[in-house]
């Protein structure tokens, strides 16, 4: 089934509230490939990404304070705890501030000019209102989200509702992955640790049965393929959205061996974790009601992505 996505916490700072969607829109196709859904279409001038999936609009292009915060559609950008334009003050989490760099980078070749898109008016994402953002190089409209991904400073994150992009943003993802980059390069916040023990992730999102009767039947797989035990303390699994569990003290994967997590609830032992939600979390593929998938992925302490597993 095709189930919404946890929610997305949103920082106070990049909140514009009181903001209504602007009026209805034109439309054009929402992605440049044959059998494209038809999109809503507005342009505006960003006036700051404050992070590296968000942006600040002016919808009006006529410098106003008529700004709309706009999160990117279809990407997931590390986590930053402090904005500002100037990036010696801003603050994060390892490969946040790469994200809004780059982010920075890609909307400076379009001028800052942006076309923004979606099947609804109304989606959002808290405060901020949800689009597939474009810029203009060399006369062609650039996929702002896909170039995020492909060059792997930003996770694939479906939207429920807002699925044109997910097809190629899945496929930008798998190519990022398969070539090391950015997110994907293992040691990219630093060496360590157990960082030549070759860890693993699968993550099994549609267990036997209802997924919502079932929950410790949707779980993610911790492997150690070395021969020496690796003590996983303080590293987390996610989803694609903002949810995290971090594995207690004392976990340990041992050699050739396993530790699983449980998005249920359940006893603790030692290569069995319960995360204790009470709702499953993985997207199950199910291209009838337009899902295409998600993705799992495990972090060490410092930030590195050390294991992912992006499906189908």
């Amino acid at each position: 089934m095709f189930r919404r996505l946890g929610a997305l916490a949103t920082a106070a700072t990049l909140s514009l509230t009181g903001l209504a969607a602007p009026a209805e829109a034109a439309t054009t196709a929402c992605r440049a490939v044959a059998g494209s859904p038809r999109c809503q279409v507005w342009t505006g001038t960003v006036d700051w990404a404050p992070d590296g999936d968000t942006i600040r609009v002016d919808l009006a292009g006529d410098g106003t304070k008529n700004l709309v915060s706009v999160r990117i559609l279809g990407i997931q950008a590390m986590e930053q705890t402090k904005y500002s334009p100037k990036p010696e003050r801003r603050r994060g989490d390892c490969h946040a501030l790469a994200a809004t760099t780059r982010l920075e980078k890609i909307l400076r070749s379009g001028g800052n000019k942006v076309r923004l898109t979606s099947l609804k008016s109304s989606s959002k994402s808290g405060d901020r209102l949800l689009r597939s953002v474009a810029v203009k190089v060399g006369g062609r409209w650039q996929d702002v989200g896909q170039q995020m991904i492909r060059s792997g400073h930003a996770l694939w994150l479906p939207f429920p509702g807002e699925w044109a992009w997910d097809d190629a943003y899945r496929v930008a993802g798998v190519q990022a992955a398969a070539e090391h980059r950015e997110l994907y390069d293992t040691d990219s916040c630093g060496a360590g640790p157990a960082q030549n023990s070759g860890l693993t992730l699968t993550v099994n999102p549609d267990p036997d049965g209802a997924d919502e009767q079932n929950l410790n039947g949707e779980w993610f797989q911790v492997h150690n393929p070395s021969t020496t035990a690796v003590p996983i303390a303080g590293w987390w699994v996610r989803d694609s959205g903002l949810r995290r569990y971090t594995f207690p003290a004392g976990t340990v994967v041992p050699a050739g061996g396993d530790v699983w997590v449980h998005v249920g609830k359940g006893e603790n032992t030692a290569d069995h974790k319960y995360w204790g939600l009470t709702k499953p979390i993985l997207s199950n593929a199910d291209p009838a009601r337009h899902s295409v998938g998600d993705g799992g992925y495990l972090f060490d302490p410092q930030g590195d992505l050390r294991g992912w597993m992006i499906y189908p």
